[in-house]
């Protein structure tokens, strides 16, 4: 096997002796790329952004450049791949067109959170299909430019001295890359291929699979494998808990578990399909998910997440759990022996503990058609973006002349796993879909699941938010507001 290696900058660069843990922030810092910084080192800040060329999010065979948290993914990860660092975009003497704006209005203080901010504005700079998102009416969306950017490229960059106009007036003020830009050329070459890896260092390895067969072969071969794909979660542990792992499996690129396939019967939703290709992918399919996915952390984030990850975790306040719930989501579990599917509301067995083996991983999601006309999820959390949930709740809802012909109501944050609300569907379903029976709905509601008190909230406030949000998804109904 040849010398891993990556392209930083243009530049080709051996991996060396690296520990299978270090991340790709730290190895890029000690090749002398300090533009990308360590705040959080959990994937809030953004100070730690660097550009990375993937798969096309449209699902054709062509390069898009994806901002993702280089403090969470293992350096492993980019064996092969092409990086871009603040500092790649442009020097002193030739800025890029996103610094040139920065310097111009402002957008820089202090500077340590700049050169993220710089990355995640470059990956809309240089997004697919900004041009045709531009027109003089997007200038009145509050977050949206008339040149077709949009903000939420950058809703996971934190600025705490500069303020963010001048940082947006610089987005609004871009214009389209340069027909010669060699960066935007890259859009139109082949995707990059993420080859089979093994990388071994004091005992520990991080391996990549070329394959579905291979990658369970590993797990099947040491059941104490750490599945990994954006490790927006597996990160986390790894920096602030110092958390290690002797055998660490990459399935962020197998190709058996990045299919997507529409049916008249289901969506089938590969497992390693990062959110943000979800999103595009599905364009509206499905518009419960659709409520989901801006209030799941940021966009960098979501470059990186999946949903197999999302449910892998098993953590009661993930944000998918409940709508998929209120979806019917099956999950397909693969091993060595097979396939089986699991209903989502069958594999969540305690706090963080599900029905999946060892040797198994979630190969991907099947959500059933047709769907449930009357849909809402509902965040309640400290902040409108980028927090995690105090309680979520997704439904999905059937009227028949105006009575409740189905209902699934999907729950998160209020027991030690995500749950159905069965008590409520029950109150609810064969009943006219009215206030009276909302409220009488509502206080059932309130009592489903068994709520503590923790840092996010109390027990009795997220028993009393399960009982609002269902009157609040009434009311909007009604009203037109969920249209």
């Amino acid at each position: 096997m040849s010398t891993p290696y990556a392209t930083v900058n243009g530049r080709t660069v051996a991996f060396g002796n690296l520990p299978t843990h270090t991340s790709a922030l730290d190895w890029i810092r000690d090749l002398g790329f300090t533009g990308a910084k360590e705040g959080c080192a959990e994937g809030e800040c953004g100070a730690c952004a660097i550009l990375v060329a993937r798969p096309s999010t449209t699902g054709d065979n062509t390069t898009e450049w994806v901002c993702i948290n280089a403090c969470l993914i293992p350096a492993a990860s980019l064996e092969e791949q092409d990086v871009l660092t603040a500092e790649g975009l442009g020097s002193p003497d030739d800025l890029h067109p996103v610094q040139r704006e920065m310097a111009l209005r402002g957008g820089s203080q202090c500077g340590y959170c700049t050169p993220g901010f710089v990355c995640s504005m470059a990956a809309e700079y240089y997004r697919a299909g900004r041009a045709a998102d531009a027109h003089p009416g997007a200038a009145d969306e509050p977050e949206h430019g008339a040149n077709g950017f949009d903000l939420h490229a950058m809703s996971g960059n934190l600025c705490r001295c500069t303020g963010y106009r001048p940082i947006r007036d610089a987005a609004y003020a871009l214009g389209e890359p340069a027909a010669d830009d060699p960066i935007a050329q890259r859009h139109s070459e082949a995707a990059p291929v993420s080859p089979a890896t093994r990388i071994a260092n004091n005992g520990a390895e991080y391996v990549r699979p070329s394959d579905l067969p291979a990658a369970l072969e590993l797990i099947h071969q040491r059941p104490d494998a750490i599945l990994v794909a954006g490790s927006t979660d597996w990160g986390v542990e790894v920096n602030l808990r110092g958390r290690r792992a002797p055998f660490v499996v990459g399935i962020d690129q197998v190709p058996g578990l990045r299919e997507m396939q529409v049916d008249d019967d289901a969506f089938t939703l590969g497992a390693a399909l990062t959110l943000t290709e979800l999103e595009r992918r599905l364009d509206g399919a499905i518009p419960l998910l659709d409520q989901v996915w801006p209030q799941f952390a940021s966009r960098l984030i979501r470059n990186g997440a999946t949903l197999g990850g999302n449910l892998g975790t098993a953590s009661p306040i993930g944000d998918t759990p409940p709508a998929l719930l209120a979806l019917e989501a099956e999950l397909v579990l693969a091993s060595v022996d097979g396939e089986r599917t699991v209903p989502l509301a069958d594999y969540f067995t305690g706090y963080r503990q599900t029905v999946r083996r060892a040797d198994e991983l979630i190969k991907a999601i099947r959500i059933p058609r047709p769907l449930a006309p009357l849909i809402a999820f509902h965040k309640i959390a400290k902040r409108r973006f980028d927090d995690i949930s105090s309680v979520a709740v997704g439904y999905a809802v059937r009227l028949d002349g105006g009575v409740v012909s189905q209902v699934r109501i999907g729950l998160g944050g209020v027991a030690a796993t995500p749950l159905r609300a069965l008590a409520t569907e029950a109150a609810l379903v064969g009943q006219p879909w009215n206030e009276a029976v909302a409220e009488a709905a509502a206080e059932v509601l309130a009592a489903e699941g068994t709520p503590i008190d923790d840092m996010r909230s109390s027990a009795a406030f997220r028993s009393a938010m399960l009982g609002q949000s269902l009157l609040k998804f009434y009311y909007e109904s009604t009203t037109g507001a969920l249209t």
